[in-house]
């Protein structure tokens, strides 16, 4: 028997569940007509608030609402209760003398958490509020688990992440912040329509795991009798498409990454990755600037917001250069930034934990992580990483130790990761090689080397750049929340004790 039904307060409300098919009633109804929303019905009857007290009715206004209840009181032989649906809340006024016998049967049957239908007509009480007056009334649904109660609403932390759709019962704040995602997502797709950029999808299910550094998701696939990655970024498949003859493509995406969580990662995360041919990355950050105001214009947002690390103004760009970063903002000695060795001691004696022998890019790149990062908090575009933690960047025409890339930090995380892309197949191939090395020597993060792909570049792929946006971090700045879980639907979490009894069972 599932666990939570030994309770006394479900068993009383399954007991009514059956008392309701005795009388004919079914507790899971499915027959109903809703002829409009609350707050459709709250707009369009709001004139009536405005007419003298004898005349705030209009019963030739016959409507029909459904919703949940979230609160009830019995008055005697009249109640007025609340209900909610997806559009908001609406009060009913319920009387014997207007639903007969189907009063009794609510006083009996209808609790806080049922949904149910109404029919009736709009008037206004004493104290001025639009309500339904009910003519008939429906159980739809008997619901057998009670909600928290009303005044601390949910508030477990743990339980809201586990149970969302209490949660989006409960905290009408939630759901604002998952339209609002809604929202972002069918702007940014506006955004590269407008522009001509082409929506295209491709594999989630990939053969090598590429695209990005980062520990893969592995599954195996029975019909063709071989392992498969998780996609851990789209990027090497919607190059192909650019070498295919398409100028212009993103994709909207779910990714995968084998690796830790903590308030800014989810193993499971939503990007949108485009390419653009013909261009570059300096490019790409104009175009960045221009999409972040267009969403800030399109959700009414102010331009100056409050981020985990201060105020932040969303429209105002600065551009600067990776080792001036680590010079100015990470304050770390310039004589050092360029010395591997001398690098190396200068993070051992701050305490970072380093591997040894890793060349000089790769010890920028700990030293930025370190001292940088979190001090991003103004909209910043970091430029010319080094070149060994960019493996599928171009080189740059005049430093080959650093790439065409930038990556967008706002307060404090990274936001955006873009480049002007390599299309030189035997630089390309020679970077794999090098990839390949790092992963025999206990590199689980490194790429694998992709034939197919170099065979790509070496049909010709166009000078292209290319961008990848992390949607859920973009959420959580423009709906001010702290932890990604909080933006997710349903965030990964760790297994709770009877889950993993269950998982072992199975085994």
């Amino acid at each position: 028997m599932v666990h939570f039904l030994d309770n006394q307060y479900i068993q009383q409300r399954i007991e009514k569940s059956s008392q309701m098919r005795e009388m004919g009633k079914n507790p899971y109804d499915n027959l109903c007509k809703r002829s409009i929303h609350n707050h459709a019905f709250l707009d369009k009857f709001a004139h009536i608030q405005k007419r003298p007290q004898g005349e705030q009715t209009l019963p030739q206004e016959i409507e029909s609402v459904v919703g949940r209840i979230r609160f009830s009181r019995l008055m005697g032989k009249a109640a007025f209760i609340k209900i909610e649906d997806d559009s908001g809340i609406l009060q009913a006024y319920l009387s014997s003398n207007d639903l007969g016998e189907d009063f009794n049967y609510f006083k009996k049957m209808a609790e806080v958490g049922d949904i149910v239908a109404i029919s009736g007509f709009p008037f206004c009480t004493k104290t001025g509020e639009l309500s339904i007056h009910a003519i008939e009334f429906k159980i739809l649904t008997k619901a057998i688990i009670p909600l928290p109660e009303k005044y601390h609403g949910l508030v477990d932390v743990e339980l809201r992440y586990r149970q969302r759709y209490l949660d989006l019962i409960m905290n009408q704040e939630v759901k604002n912040v998952f339209r609002t995602r809604s929202a972002i997502i069918s702007l940014i797709r506006k955004f590269f329509e407008e522009r001509s950029f082409l929506e295209v999808e491709t594999p989630m299910m990939h053969p090598i795991s590429g695209g990005a550094n980062a520990k893969p998701f592995i599954t195996h696939h029975n019909a063709l009798g071989v392992d498969r990655f998780l996609r851990i970024a789209p990027e090497l498949y919607l190059k192909r498409l650019i070498v295919g003859g398409f100028e212009a493509i993103f994709e909207i995406n779910r990714n995968f990454r084998n690796e830790g969580m903590d308030h800014s990662h989810n193993p499971e995360f939503t990007m949108i990755e485009f390419y653009w041919a013909y261009k570059n990355y300096h490019e790409l950050m104009d175009l960045t600037q221009d999409l972040m105001c267009f969403l800030v214009k399109n959700l009414n947002l102010p331009n100056i917001i409050k981020g985990d690390n201060g105020n932040i103004p969303l429209t105002q760009f600065k551009r600067i250069t990776y080792k001036e970063a680590l010079k100015t903002i990470g304050q770390i000695p310039a004589d050092i930034i360029e010395d591997a060795h001398q690098l190396y001691i200068y993070l051992k004696q701050h305490g970072i934990k380093i591997e040894e022998n890793l060349e000089l890019g790769k010890l920028q790149g700990e030293a930025f992580d370190a001292f940088v990062e979190d001090k991003l908090i103004e909209p910043t575009f970091i430029t010319e990483f080094p070149i060994a933690i960019s493996p599928l960047a171009r080189r740059n025409d005049n430093n080959s130790e650093i790439a065409d890339r930038f990556e967008l930090f706002i307060d404090g995380k990274e936001i955006a990761n873009g480049f002007s892309e390599l299309n030189d197949p035997l630089d390309q191939f020679k970077r794999f090689q090098l990839q390949m090395e790092a992963k025999v020597a206990g590199d689980e993060e490194a790429q694998s080397m992709d034939e197919d792909y170099i065979q790509a570049l070496g049909y010709g792929m166009p000078p292209v750049a290319g961008e990848g946006i992390g949607i859920d971090r973009l959420v959580m700045l423009l709906t001010q929340n702290h932890s990604i879980k909080d933006v997710i639907l349903f965030p990964a979490l760790k297994p709770q004790k009877h889950e993993n009894q269950e998982s072992k069972g199975a085994e």
